[in-house]
């Protein structure tokens, strides 16, 4: 399982049981939608802190593949001028 699914997994099931415990809590109708509204904005920067966090990740992924794919080019481009160098050494010159 993957950590972004997991997160939200998480994230999910923390909004359901919240909005399950204040729609069963015994308050009065302005307290539950002041409840819920705080809720929802809690959860609101708790989804953006998450998305952060995700996309910082994938930021950093795709850094990490761009060097790589860097440097396997370099040493391609290296291995190549390697074997025309070695293919030149080999032919007789003509004088």
């Amino acid at each position: 399982m993957s950590l972004s699914r997991f997160l939200a997994g998480f994230a999910i099931g923390g909004a359901i049981g919240a909005v399950a415990g204040i729609l069963l809590a015994p308050k009065s109708g302005e307290e539950t939608r002041k409840m819920l509204a705080d809720g929802a904005k809690d959860m609101a920067r708790r989804a953006d802190e998450t998305a952060k966090q995700i996309q910082s990740k994938a930021d950093d992924a795709v850094s990490e593949l761009q060097k790589k794919g860097e440097e396997i080019k370099d040493k391609l481009q290296d291995l190549i001028s390697k074997q025309k160098d070695n293919k030149n050494a080999e032919t007789p010159a003509e004088a």
